[in-house]
């Protein structure tokens, strides 16, 4: 009797020093993140602060008093029964929530880089490089630190751990399978590594693939999509774009040169129809006054080619701008010089020789 009165006792008192040294952990976390906050306040730039106050609260919350909890554990008279089992429950929470503070600050950078590089600028070359390597750097984070996560959490159960040796003892065999079932998940890894340092793709680049025009509206580990220009999303491999040929037309920048081809007439004044072309750019508010030109580019059976070229800030603007090209030139070949428009010309005396020529030499062989 004596002794289950002590073990009570024991029992008792215990979950008071455990309870003691969570709500000292939880004032400690509110104090440093209010802190973080004031401090954040009088930030010039707040976004590194506010971001880690927003994404790091909880996991604060759970990670430190834990930490508390295993720290005055061996001074809390836990019976041995009992202790083993709340000292393996408080290890895995803190491997839990270890885990979950690595992916939350990986959030948090993501929501700096989203903060200060804004990509819905003209010039965001920079930006959107940063934002990629950010953001396929968070995915890869996630997934390693839930991996290591779950093999630490595995390693605490001594069954686990048995099941494990005796698995290696068939490494040859087991190492063989796991290769060719995790042989597409490593491959897109590898490749999403590559795509975010090589940089053949970031997120907001314009790409023509598989013959469809778009923007990059998202980077996985596993795939790619691809934004159409008529609201339709393309979601291809990651390995595609390193397999695979495709066009980035913002590979280092977002200005592009826009083209026009334009058919017309062997007696048009070339002269006069890149006179128009200036005034054209010149009036319209889609060209960024960088460069322009008009050219003679091919001269076929029927027609003469001209190809008018012109710079613009980005893809959108590019489409845009060329549109408006072309309407222009055809008001202005259909208004003012309507001899410019493509004719096909026959030689009348020649075709009616050959008719005569050919009833003469039916005649004759009646």
């Amino acid at each position: 009797m004596t002794t289950a009165l002590a073990v009570a006792e024991s029992v008792i008192g215990s979950p008071a020093i455990l309870l003691v040294a969570i709500l000292i952990a939880l004032a400690i976390v509110e104090i440093f993140f209010h802190f973080l906050r004031r401090v954040g306040r009088r930030w010039s730039d707040r976004s590194v602060a506010i971001a880690i106050s927003r994404r790091g609260w909880w996991p604060g919350r759970v990670l430190l008093p834990s930490a508390a909890c295993e720290l005055v554990l061996p001074i809390s008279n836990i019976p041995p029964p009992m202790y083993g089992i709340v000292q393996h429950v408080i290890t895995l929470v803190i491997i839990g929530a270890t885990a979950w503070a690595i992916v939350a600050l990986s959030f948090a950078l993501e929501d700096v880089a989203v903060a200060r590089f804004r990509i819905d600028v003209q010039d965001n070359f920079r930006a959107r490089r940063v934002r990629t390597r950010v953001n396929v750097s968070r995915r890869i984070t996630v997934v390693v630190a839930s991996v290591l996560a779950l093999a630490a959490s595995l390693t605490t159960f001594d069954s686990v751990r048995s099941l494990g040796a005796s698995l290696l003892a068939s490494a040859g065999i087991a190492a063989v399978i796991i290769g060719i079932a995790a042989r597409p998940t490593l491959s897109n890894l590898i490749a999403g590594l590559q795509i975010s340092f090589a940089e053949p793709v970031r997120i907001d680049d314009v790409v023509v693939v598989e013959g469809e025009w778009g923007r990059v509206d998202e980077i996985t580990l596993n795939y790619i999509v691809v934004h159409t220009w008529d609201e339709r999303s393309l979601v291809l491999p990651v390995t595609y774009f390193l397999d695979r040929p495709f066009q980035n037309w913002t590979r280092h920048s977002a200005h592009l040169v826009a083209a026009v081809n334009v058919a017309v007439d062997f007696t048009i004044p070339v002269e006069t129809v890149r006179d128009q072309l200036r005034m054209i750019l010149e009036r319209s508010q889609l060209w960024d006054r960088r460069s322009w030109n008009l050219q003679v580019t091919d001269i076929g059976k029927d027609a003469v080619e001209l190809r008018a070229l012109m710079t613009a800030r980005d893809a959108g603007t590019a489409w845009d701008l060329r549109c408006e090209v072309r309407e222009e030139l055809l008001k202005f070949l259909q208004q003012r010089l309507q001899s410019g428009l493509p004719r096909r010309r026959i030689d009348v005396m020649e075709n009616r020789i050959e008719a005569y020529a050919e009833q003469l030499a039916h005649g004759n062989h009646r």
